[in-house]
């Protein structure tokens, strides 16, 4: 039986944070990854816009039974795009693929009062740690538009909702990367 699927590219990548299976590394082109903070969230957040000269990585999985309730209660704030042709899987019951972005009428240029949380970050570079290794964790970084933005080190006590535990060298590799961008991190 085909279903629809979702393409994540954040912390949908990471499969301790959603219980959608199974779960396909994947590549979509016509898209760029941009932190981008929506008019209801108090932080910013990953985001896409379309650029045809993009391609990044991310993840698909099924939506059964077209049951998007639960996916976009989670991802409020964010339309859902239809990328069924953008993306290259290796999925065989893919019905159609769709994408979560912010929309442009409510994406803002995140703030230092809206700060990326390094929680997000954790769990999002920890997915594709585990999805794409070291090497891609770092074209994640070097593919994703504004890390000028200020960064809330809040791992002591994390705001993320899905936040997840690192091991030490999956947090040594966070901090690198995030020294590699010249992340301005902050308590």
């Amino acid at each position: 039986m085909k279903h629809p699927h979702f393409f994540g590219y954040g912390s949908l990548v990471n499969r301790n944070t959603h219980d959608f299976t199974p779960v396909h590394p994947s590549r979509i082109t016509g898209w760029r990854r941009i932190w981008r903070r929506a008019a209801h969230r108090p932080a910013a957040f990953l985001s896409v816009i379309a650029d045809t000269t993009a391609e990044i990585e991310g993840v698909i999985a099924p939506v059964p039974n077209d049951d998007w309730v639960a996916l976009d209660a989670r991802e409020y704030s964010y339309d859902r795009i239809a990328v069924t042709d953008d993306v290259r899987h290796p999925a065989t019951d893919v019905r159609d693929i769709s994408i979560y972005a912010i929309a442009p009428e409510n994406a803002f240029r995140p703030d230092s009062d809206h700060p990326i949380l390094l929680s997000y970050v954790d769990a999002v570079l920890q997915g594709y740690l585990r999805e794409f290794g070291e090497a891609g964790a770092a074209r994640f970084v070097d593919t994703t538009e504004g890390w000028d933005t200020p960064v809330r080190n809040d791992r002591a006590a994390p705001v993320y909702p899905r936040a997840q535990t690192l091991t030490k060298a999956e947090r040594e590799c966070v901090d690198d990367l995030l020294l590699r961008v010249r992340a301005k991190v902050f308590a």
